[in-house]
């Protein structure tokens, strides 16, 4: 078995099968974290309150724009370029309709039906992300507050964030025909670790924030408090 075989059969899958494991798992834990009974009278009813909180804190409040508008800009932006090269490349779109195809035995790819994007705006997202992670990486090593709260974590999940984006830009400037096998294994391993890490750092709130925030904005609500 050949390296890239590795990386794009049973590493993937193992990888795939830890991320999902491991989300749910993370998950459950938010969902079952119990406060002690709050036997006061609600102020409001907090029922689907909390939606309000999500909206109202996805930006920053205007006191504290000034400090933080920078890390919104290129959270943001990165985000929005990432996102869209993972989930709509047309070479991620096939190869995930293969890899889906080939785990169930079917000789058959599945067609996945969503619309993609072409080599010449993959390249483009991919570059606009790429700055953006690394203008967040400046601003945290130049920060004197940011370098002080910053752990091992907040610098791994940096790098197993960037790497696939490297990688894959790699590929996409290589001339036309087959890729090399060495820089697509490359590819691959680079997306296992990331899938990998994603349940057990930072990165996982990417499904714990929403729910987190609502959580709280139904707290909040219950107390009366002004969002």
């Amino acid at each position: 078995m050949s390296l890239l075989d590795f990386a794009r059969g049973p590493a993937l899958l193992v990888a795939v099968l830890v991320f999902l494991a491991g989300t749910a798992w993370r998950l459950i834990g938010v969902f079952r974290l119990r406060d002690p009974q709050d036997l006061s009278e609600p102020r409001r009813a907090a029922a689907w309150k909390g939606i309000r909180l999500i909206a109202l804190r996805s930006w920053p409040r205007r006191e504290f724009l000034a400090g933080s508008a920078f890390s919104e800009i290129a959270g943001y932006t990165f985000h929005v370029g990432f996102l869209a090269v993972l989930l709509f490349n047309v070479k991620h779109v096939r190869g995930l309709g293969n890899w889906l195809a080939a785990s169930i035995g079917s000789h058959t790819p599945a067609a996945l039906p969503w619309p993609t994007l072409g080599a010449t705006s993959s390249v483009v997202l991919s570059l606009v992300a790429l700055v953006a992670l690394l203008a967040t990486l400046l601003h945290r090593l130049v920060s004197p507050v940011k370098r002080l709260i910053s752990n091992f974590d907040d610098y791994f999940s940096w790098l197993v964030t960037v790497a696939p984006l490297v990688t894959g830009l790699v590929l996409a400037v290589q001339p036309e025909g087959p890729r090399p096998g060495g820089l697509l294994a490359a590819h691959y391993l680079s997306v296992d670790a990331l899938l990998l890490w994603f349940p057990w750092g930072k990165l996982i709130h990417a499904f714990t924030l929403m729910p987190v925030r609502a959580i709280t904005g139904m707290r909040f609500e219950r107390k009366g408090a002004t969002l």
